[in-house]
Order: structure tokens, then C-alpha cells, then sequence
């Protein structure tokens, strides 16, 4: 059986309606609640924002709300999980594609994978519940755990 993205969810790691200055306090945060949780090591968040300083992961979307996926590489994870932030207002990510490009991100997924080839299937996961924009909207407007595993549920109904 395929682990989804539901089940690789970390409930510890998940932080709905944040209010964030930057990119750099959501990773933070959502990388210390990993921490925290077990799931990654002490140099996981220096890694990711290293990371995404040379490789950016904001990613505009269809809808009217934009995403950002933070990972890093594998030897900075002790077992996998992702963790997930709305924010209550947008923050700046750079864009993956064209990284001199802003883009305003109010939904962020955290990736603490320990495999690689666990990543590429992770992000074309998370790709499919962003092409999505009913769930992104439902996502951005969860008010608890139940209501984003209803959200990523709705998208797996649609696969």
C-alpha cells in the first residue's frame, strides 16, 4: 500500500491560521514542531532555509491562494512526516521557477522525507492536491486537524 500525504501528516507539526511575519518564521516553526515531534534532526531547520534561500519552493497556483513546499535533504530527517502551516495572511516566498519572482504564499508544506525517491513521490502527491483549487480553499480554511484530512481526502475522491 502507498502512503498519501494524509498519512504522512505530522498532527504535532500542523499549524492552522498562523500569523506570520516571513517565510523564515513559518519554516521555523513548522520545523521546530517537527523537531519536537521526532521527526528530524537538530540541523534540519538551518538546512531547510538554507535550501531555500539557493532553491526556492513558492510555487503560484491556479486559485487565489499561492503554496510553498521547504525540504531539504534526507540526512537531516530521522523518519518522515510533514508538517503543515496556513497563514492568515500571506507571506513572500520566492518563486521555484523564477526565483527572482515574489510570490505571496498563505499554505506551506513542510517535507521531512528520509528517502529521496519518497520526495519526487511526495511532491507529485502534494501537486495534485494543489492543482485543486477546492482544496487548497478548504485547506486555507480548516479550523482543525478533522476538517484538513476532509480536505485531502476530498482530493483523493477526485484520483
Amino acid at each position: 500500500m502507498t502512503l498519501t500525504l494524509r498519512d504522512y501528516l505530522v498532527p504535532e507539526a500542523v499549524n492552522l491560521g498562523m500569523n506570520a511575519e516571513n517565510a523564515d518564521e513559518v519554516i521555523r516553526n513548522i520545523s521546530g514542531k517537527l523537531l519536537y515531534a521526532g521527526y528530524v534532526r537538530g540541523t534540519f531547520t538551518d538546512a531547510i532555509l538554507t535550501r531555500e534561500r539557493d532553491i526556492p519552493t513558492g510555487l503560484p497556483l491556479s486559485g487565489k491562494y499561492n503554496a510553498a513546499i521547504p525540504h531539504t535533504d534526507v540526512e537531516h530527517v530521522v523518519k518522515s512526516g510533514i508538517g503543515l502551516a496556513t497563514l492568515t495572511r500571506p507571506v513572500v516566498f520566492r518563486n521555484m521557477v523564477s526565483p527572482e519572482e515574489a510570490v505571496d504564499v498563505r499554505l506551506v508544506f513542510v517535507l521531512a522525507l528520509d528517502q529521496p525517491k519518497s520526495q519526487i513521490e511526495m511532491l507529485q502527491e502534494i501537486a495534485k492536491v494543489l492543482q485543486e483549487p477546492d482544496a487548497v480553499n478548504a485547506l486555507i480554511d480548516a479550523k482543525n486537524l478533522f476538517q484538513v484530512y476532509e480536505a485531502l481526502q476530498f482530493n483523493l475522491a477526485k484520483n
